[in-house]
């Protein structure tokens, strides 16, 4: 996982890969660490289905390699994740 990529693979519990859609990436200095929120490529939004957005912690490889996806374990996190989710939404309604 790298910043600024618009696509990830993200390999699920049963070890299948799925190619998905970056939604934006954050850092938070609360937590120390790298966000990114991301949803399934092909999951087209209709009227009664939602877009499912997942996301994962992300620590970026030093030597410039890819950095891990990490699951989010906490419920501050959540909350801060969803707190950002939110606002990054109300910003792109706006537009």
């Amino acid at each position: 996982m790298e910043h600024g990529e618009k696509q990830i693979t993200v390999v699920d519990d049963q070890g299948n890969e799925q190619l998905c859609e970056v939604l934006f990436t954050f850092e938070s200095e609360q937590f120390n660490k790298s966000y990114v929120l991301y949803y399934p490529l092909g999951a087209e939004e209709s009227e009664e289905e939602e877009i499912e957005i997942h996301a994962s912690a992300f620590s970026a490889a030093e030597d410039g390699q890819e950095g891990e996806l990490q699951p989010i374990e906490t419920e501050e996190e959540w909350e801060m994740i969803e707190e950002m989710l939110n606002t990054f939404l109300d910003e792109e309604e706006a537009e």
